[in-house]
């Protein structure tokens, strides 16, 4: 990886971020050990799941999507109104890491990207 190559460009861009958010979704809907995090999302997953795309095309050093249609990310403070434990970040970190993994990107990637990822993830904790 180059200084001007982003791990954005690196699993695909705008392709690559549209598979892995596609994906996790898919993996929500049906991974036993997501059923906690599936159950604070609502009904359609569709906005989640396009949110998710804004989010990580920026955060992964694509263009700012999130920030130019919905402002800072605020994550935990937009989080706020779901009640978010250890069984919701554990089966939202399921999705991701199995999705992230279908990507088959260098594994260098993926230890680099991964820890921050699961901070992320554990920041959300907002109950018990």
């Amino acid at each position: 990886m180059t200084d001007s190559t982003t791990v954005y460009d690196l699993i695909g861009a705008e392709e690559g971020v549209r598979r892995l958010t596609r994906r996790f979704y898919a993996l929500m809907d049906t991974l036993p050990e997501a059923k906690a995090a599936r159950a604070i999302h609502p009904k359609s997953l569709a906005d989640s799941e396009q949110k998710l795309f804004e989010f990580m095309t920026g955060w992964l050093g694509g263009p700012p999507l999130f920030i130019e249609r919905r402002g800072p990310p605020m994550l935990r403070a937009r989080h706020l109104q779901a009640p978010i434990g250890m069984d919701e970040i554990e089966g939202w970190l399921a999705c991701f890491k199995l999705s992230w993994s279908e990507l088959a990107v260098p594994d260098t990637i993926t230890e680099a990207v991964m820890p921050k990822v699961e901070a992320l993830a554990r920041h959300m904790h907002n109950r018990g």
